[in-house]
């Protein structure tokens, strides 16, 4: 087995083994401490001694004792812990069950913070590394540390228990997951900062987090959705630079490039996941997504089709980036007037002042009017919004694409 197929399968079941630690022993930190210090032994037997036969039993071994040995150091729980190490659980004593599910719930608290939800998810359930971390939200190492030691200590105080809520709360609790899960894909699909346009390692983790959901709960039409919306969007990943790392819109995409795989799976997931009796977001966005990869070309979209999904998605969850994307549905169905007049009812919205997103589209949709100097104003404006530097390239050529030539230029010499 090769040093990435290690990798590959330690942080598969990392989770897995926190998991059976924490329900064992009830103490989310110091069981994460320990498990990770069984991933590190792991590291450095597996290549040279060979992968044992049962993995995951060897890790919740390993891990185990780790564990017993912090109790053991901790004299002020010295009758505690007495109890706990008599009997160190060997190998076989492992349960089949996989907790994963019930380690993302608990990562997700509702005491956190969005930011800690998703640093802990990644940490925790992801296992990345606090360095992997704090370089992909581009922040120190000691403050996304201190960021997750916080939220470890905050499901302690909070008195967590290591099982799924029952009725509403486990309803909105799986929303929260969701959520975090579509944060960590975004900020891997676009970057929010940064010199690259994506961050593949964060949105392929965002993916694989969220196949795991779904084994666990494959009836559920929001999971199925989120998975769905995953793939058909990552499925573009190839065609949306250029060799330099210059964005590419949608529009002018190689869709010969996107990844059939991924689309025919995505597509697959959508068409289930909307023969439930419920409709959600990530259902209604995985269905825009697969309208879009249903056309060969750019001009074969079925734009009604998508501007009356975002009609209903922005009923059933209200949102200026929805909105904002149904004017861009609009407006290829009926014209950037139209368009242009549903941007004007997100000028009063405090969450879009000055986003670049908005400043963006009403750049777009002013060049196909004629509009150039609005639309030059407009893309420059964006550029310096966005802290995405592929972004602001792309915002910039298109600004000296529409750039109004002065009359002194214009004047023979």
């Amino acid at each position: 087995m090769t040093a990435p197929d290690f990798e590959g399968l330690l942080r598969e079941l990392a989770p897995q083994v926190l998991g059976t630690l924490v329900r064992r022993y009830g103490q989310f930190e110091g069981c994460e401490d320990a498990v990770q210090e069984a991933v590190l032994a792991a590291t450095v037997q597996w290549p040279e001694e060979g992968v044992p036969g049962s993995p995951r039993g060897w890790l919740v071994t390993v891990a185990s004792r780790r564990y017993v040995d912090q109790l053991r150091s901790d004299h002020a729980r010295r009758a505690r812990e007495a109890a706990t190490a008599a009997e160190p659980a060997p190998p076989e004593d492992v349960p089949d069950t996989d907790d994963t599910l019930l380690l993302l719930f608990l990562c997700c608290h509702p005491t956190l913070t969005a930011a800690s939800r998703t640093a802990l998810t990644l940490r925790a359930v992801g296992g990345l590394t606090t360095a992997e971390i704090a370089r992909a939200f581009l922040v120190p190492e000691a403050t996304m540390a201190a960021r997750i030691s916080r939220a470890k200590q905050r499901i302690r105080a909070a008195g967590s228990r290591f099982e799924l809520p029952a009725g509403p709360e486990r309803e909105e609790r799986l929303r929260v997951v969701l959520q975090v899960l579509y944060l960590i894909f975004n900020e891997g699909y676009t970057a929010s900062s940064g010199t690259d346009l994506t961050r593949p390692d964060l949105a392929g983790e965002a993916i694989r987090l969220t196949r795991l959901v779904h084994a666990q709960l494959p009836e559920d039409g929001e999971v199925s959705g989120l998975l769905a919306l995953m793939l058909l969007t990552h499925a573009r990943r190839a065609a949306r630079t250029t060799a330099a790392g210059d964005l590419v819109p949608l529009a002018e995409q190689d869709r010969t490039a996107w990844d059939g795989a991924m689309v025919e799976e995505g597509t697959a997931l959508v068409k289930a996941s909307l023969a439930g009796p419920v409709l959600g977001p990530y259902q209604l966005q995985a269905a825009i997504a697969a309208t879009h990869a249903d056309a060969a070309e750019a001009e074969e979209t079925d734009w009604r089709q998508v501007h009356a999904l975002y009609l209903i998605l922005e009923r059933i969850a209200p949102n200026p980036m929805v909105t904002l994307n149904r004017a861009i549905a609009l407006a290829e169905v009926a014209g950037p007037d139209a368009g242009l007049a549903l941007l004007a009812a997100l000028d009063g919205d405090a969450r879009m002042a000055g986003h670049h997103r908005l400043l963006s589209v009403r750049a777009h949709l002013l060049e196909r009017t004629g509009d150039t100097a609005g639309a030059y104003e407009h893309y420059l404006r964006a550029a310096k919004a966005t802290a995405s530097l592929a972004e602001r390239r792309h915002l910039e050529a298109r600004a000296g694409r529409v750039r109004p030539v002065s009359p002194e230029a214009e004047r023979p010499r």
